[in-house]
């Protein structure tokens, strides 16, 4: 993990810094003794953590994380003598905040609580970029939130989808995957070829289609595999009926 530190009194960093040696897994990539130089640090050197005074000259340590751009945002931790300020400091999210003279154990565990936290933020900018993106070769499926985490469904295995509010759910041939999305972003996402809307709240697999029930007046609905029936919407029907007529010919 690399880390900024960044304090006015040359001796706090110098007591950072000997601490730091006894962390493992950590590299100091530079030092600040003001506002104005850790803006300009952290924009040059992009730390994964800045370990940060707030009392400092020029610009307090507090303006310096709100100034912080969101891309690339490295994690704070405070390192202050006072503590008037740690409602603040949460403000602007920061990781901990520790109390001079910093003691060793409350430093590990500062440094430990910013990795997990940066290591899940790159997690849910993965999954989010994995929901996003279109469904092509390089994306083949969902990842699903669990309790335990997240699944990935690949989307070879759905059968269907309905529409579930501000939901959707991933039908497969062994269980139902609940996924926060909107059938008008999966349109915009899936190939039509895999899974045709059949309806303002369904798509549906056409190899998974084993029967289609005429219902009158034009309506017609379709019978999957596993007996399932998904009603198919009146302004669908004809693109749905061409649709099976070509892959049965």
């Amino acid at each position: 993990m690399r880390l900024l530190l960044v304090d006015d009194e040359p001796a706090a960093l110098e007591r950072l810094a000997a601490l730091l040696g006894q962390v493992p897994d950590v590299e100091i990539v530079g030092a600040a003794r003001n506002g104005r130089e850790a803006a300009e640090a952290a924009e040059a050197l992009r730390p994964d953590l800045v370990l940060l005074d707030i009392q400092m000259p020029e610009r307090s340590g507090l303006a310096v994380a709100a100034a912080l751009p969101p891309e690339n945002r490295p994690e704070i931790v405070f390192v202050t003598a006072f503590e008037l300020y740690a409602a603040d400091a949460f403000e602007v999210e920061a990781a901990d905040y520790l109390l001079k003279p910093v003691r060793f154990d409350r430093l590990r565990q500062a440094i430990e609580r910013a990795r997990r936290r940066r290591a899940m933020r790159a997690a849910a900018a993965r999954i989010e970029q994995a929901q996003d993106a279109p469904v092509q070769e390089d994306m083949d499926g969902f990842w699903v939130q669990v309790r335990a985490g997240y699944v990935r469904v690949p989307l070879s295995q759905i059968d269907w989808i309905e529409a579930a509010k501000d939901y959707v759910l991933l039908h497969t041939a062994t269980r139902s995957h609940i996924h926060r999305a909107t059938m008008t972003a999966l349109e915009r996402k899936l190939n039509p070829a895999e899974l045709m809307r059949v309806h303002r709240s369904a798509f549906v697999r056409p190899a998974r289609v084993r029967q289609v029930l005429r219902l009158g007046k034009g309506l017609i609905s379709l019978v999957l595999e596993d007996g399932v029936e998904v009603a198919v919407g009146p302004s669908y029907v004809n693109a749905v009926t061409d649709r099976l007529a070509i892959r049965q010919e």
